[in-house]
């Protein structure tokens, strides 16, 4: 391509549409290095003879704490440089991270090689929440990240699909070729593209004083600090589900090839209910529908843990708890996160980071003991998901409340003014 029509591509401007594909595809890296590897980590099991079957799981949980670790120096540094500079960083890192696990020949290199690839991914995805919280803000935001997480689920839905489809050619280091190369068409993409998003007088030096003053910020707002919480816990569970999918479906269920039919379409449904969300906000609240959500979550699995006690779980009654559960998933995610980002425009992209990294750091753990404890039945990951949730929405509830005590404050200054 010329010179003349790359800065004629620049100069076009991208419309909303464009926009909030691309912040979706910037998201789903870190989708797509998941559910693509998925169907795979029973052969990486075989091929790398592995005793424990459970122990492949760490190559997701080894993605989210490179992510968790990322998040914390993608913030700053895109509140710092501009959105532009960490995508591209972040990518590349990625990009190497991509090789090392390709030319892994021991599960330790490859477990290494997943921490660099998810330390590349927090640019992206950092990149990503900020770029939302420059354009926008309030029930708008909810609405533009809904749409975004719709978008974003499609992913999920037809990575396993295409991790199956690699195989049938090649082996599992075949998909870390698909990773690399879905790497450098976002780069493409965003050198053409994407304008730059944070106004030079906006932004934030990257100093140590900056930073715990930024971070001081985040943490001393107990609403947005409750919300982190809230949503760490409420992705603990979705990780915990990841890690173990493939065994659920393929060893206990002996579902085959069929994995990725059945994961990707309760990945559809998130996408689903996300578009509802989005329809619905505006009218409803995010409050109002995240802590619906979040009690049906609880009464749906306290049905599911009384049927098990009674009946031999098929695979039908596992997908009807499971679709109502993806359901109210969708319902969450845009809304936990823009409620929690709500208050920290001015420093959007160290909490971007912190909230990030926080939410992260405690899914993995929750996910990774979840899914550790997987032993062919679903008991554990269903008591799991009661605890949880009841204490996700025991936190929504308090986050709630100081929210409406900041408001009530804020307007008693003002009639005072």
């Amino acid at each position: 391509m010329s010179q003349l029509a790359a800065e004629s591509m620049q100069k076009q401007k991208m419309s909303a549409k464009e926009f909030t594909v691309l912040t979706a595809v910037l998201m789903s890296i870190v989708a797509i290095s998941i559910d693509a590897l998925l169907p795979a980590l029973g052969m990486i099991t075989q091929d790398l003879q592995m005793e424990n079957p459970n122990k492949v799981q760490l190559l997701i949980g080894a993605l989210f704490l490179g992510m968790a670790s990322g998040q914390l120096i993608a913030g700053p540094l895109s509140d710092a440089l501009g959105r532009k500079p960490v995508l591209y960083t972040g990518l590349f890192i990625y990009f190497i991270g991509t090789l090392v696990c390709f030319f892994a020949q021991s599960f330790e290199m490859l477990l290494a090689g997943r921490i660099i690839q998810g330390l590349g991914a927090a640019g992206p995805y950092i990149s990503a929440v900020s770029l939302v919280r420059d354009q926008y803000e309030g029930r708008e935001m909810a609405k533009v990240m809904s749409l975004v997480m719709m978008i974003f689920i499609l992913v999920p839905a037809l990575a396993p699909s295409l991790g199956e489809l690699i195989l049938l050619f090649t082996n599992w280091h075949g998909i870390f070729i698909m990773y690399g190369l879905y790497a450098i068409i976002i780069l493409t993409w965003i050198n053409f593209r994407l304008e730059e998003t944070l106004k030079p007088e906006q932004r934030i030096p990257f100093t140590k004083a900056g930073f715990i003053a930024g971070f001081k910020e985040v943490i001393s707002n107990k609403s947005t600090v409750s919300l982190t919480f809230c949503a760490g816990l409420m992705f603990g569970c979705l990780i915990g589900y990841i890690s173990s999918a493939q065994q659920i479906f393929q060893v206990q269920f002996e579902t085959g090839k069929l994995f990725s039919i059945y994961f990707g379409g309760l990945a559809l449904l998130v996408g689903v209910s996300s578009l509802v969300n989005s329809k619905i906000v505006g009218r409803l609240g995010m409050h109002l529908i995240s802590k619906r959500a979040f009690g049906i979550i609880i009464l749906n699995s306290l049905i599911f843990l009384g049927v098990q006690s009674v009946f031999e779980v098929q695979l039908w009654m596992f997908l009807i708890f499971a679709g109502i559960l993806f359901f109210c998933f969708g319902l969450l995610f845009g809304n936990i996160n823009a409620m929690a980002m709500e208050p920290m425009g001015h420093v959007a992209g160290i909490a971007a980071a912190v909230i990030g990294a926080i939410s992260s750091i405690m899914s993995n753990i929750v996910g990774t003991s979840i899914g550790q404890m997987y032993n062919n039945t679903l008991v554990p990951m269903t008591i799991a998901y009661i605890l949880l949730c009841s204490l996700a929405l025991a936190l929504l509830y308090y986050a709630e409340k100081k929210t409406n005590q900041s408001k009530q404050a804020q307007t008693l200054a003002n009639d005072h003014a």
